[in-house]
């Protein structure tokens, strides 16, 4: 039976509302920007921002001058951060657990994409969907880590989210075991580092690699690291429910995504492009849903191993579980969060039974 432990009381924004100490944000950028949206919509005051050393120019964020973490100590006897970008670097997590350590830190759980936050109240309209989702993970762990990210989501804990963190190697170890004939199809192959990780763990022995990145100068890192290998086919595509033109914003990035203020692209349901796959990961930043639709048919047919990015639309944990049941009842579906603050790099993994 599914358990989450936080209250409406217990949320992040109910906690800010009544704090009494001064509310930090740390970090600035996209994610500061959507925390201080919330925070304005919610009526809680921030008192400052502070940024690493070396992004201290003298300027301002929000008309408030951006301090360091120095002269935020020096300002405050007691405060409380808000954690505003992305951390899996082994020294930014230790120089964040330092600062955890003296003051009460959260991370705010705002979307990469769409427009849901989720809160409490987005957490009770989709309860029945939640449980849904809990009931169908194959092992204990996956459901812990389920619970856990529910919980840093409604509650902004980060020593929940370094709670129920592992390694990558877990999972290929216990539940992908990839072998030296396997088709793989990599879907948002950004510069490649994932096919790195793929002709790691295969040696280098494979059968084919189709790879789909619509991002023109990250197709050409893949065109130089792996354009000349044998059975390796890279396709400029961005992946979708079915063939079309999409608008797509693009810089070299891993951030690169379908939006309505970007260029056109050619985007096509991988069912036409190839259907003969063993493995197929697809980190596609928010457009996993429609991704596995245009999959249908080779999810039916030759139930490949999946690693589902879980993460960029507050919905992503519960929804795509679910829609990978509803394509193949024979997967086992199993979830982990690997390091990362906040909850990216929060995948669902599929194997068949």
């Amino acid at each position: 039976m599914l358990e989450i432990f936080a209250k409406k009381e217990d949320s992040l924004i109910e906690k800010l509302k009544k704090e009494s100490r001064p509310i930090v944000v740390y970090g600035m950028g996209n994610g500061a920007d959507k925390i201080f949206d919330l925070c304005q919509k919610n009526n809680i005051k921030i008192s400052d921002i502070y940024a690493s050393d070396e992004f201290v120019r003298g300027h301002s964020f929000h008309d408030i001058k951006v301090k360091t973490y120095s002269e935020i100590c020096s300002l405050y006897d007691d405060f409380v951060i808000l954690l505003a970008f992305a951390v899996f670097r082994d020294d930014l997590m230790q120089k964040i657990d330092s600062m955890a350590h003296k003051n009460k830190l959260y991370v705010p759980d705002v979307p990469l994409f769409g427009k849901s936050v989720f809160d409490y109240d987005f957490f009770e309209a989709n309860y029945d969907s939640i449980e849904t989702a809990y009931n169908l993970f194959a092992d204990e762990k996956s459901k812990e880590v389920f619970v856990d990210i529910i919980n840093a989501k409604l509650t902004g804990s980060y020593e929940l989210l370094r709670k129920c963190e592992t390694d990558r190697t877990e999972v290929f170890q216990n539940i992908i075991k990839l072998g030296h004939h396997e088709r793989y199809i990599d879907l948002g192959a950004y510069d490649g580092d994932t096919i790195t990780e793929f002709l790691a763990l295969t040696g280098g022995r494979y059968d084919k690699i189709t790879a789909f990145e619509p991002d023109a100068k990250n197709m050409k890192k893949l065109d130089y690291k792996y354009g000349s290998m044998d059975n390796c086919k890279l396709c400029p595509y961005a992946s979708w429910s079915e063939n079309t033109v999409l608008r797509f914003s693009g810089n070299g990035g891993r951030m690169s995504c379908i939006d309505e203020g970007g260029h056109e692209v050619q985007a096509k349901a991988v069912d036409t492009v190839c259907m003969n796959a063993t493995y197929i990961k697809m980190d596609v930043e928010g457009a996993e849903y429609e991704t596995l639709l245009g999959c249908k048919k080779i999810i039916k047919k030759n139930s490949p191993a999946l690693a589902v990015s879980a993460y960029h639309k507050a919905e992503d944990i519960f929804v795509l579980p679910i829609l990978i049941h509803q394509l193949n009842p024979d997967y086992k579906i199993y979830l982990r969060h690997h390091k990362y603050v906040p909850a990216w790099e929060t995948n669902l993994y599929a194997v068949k039974s």
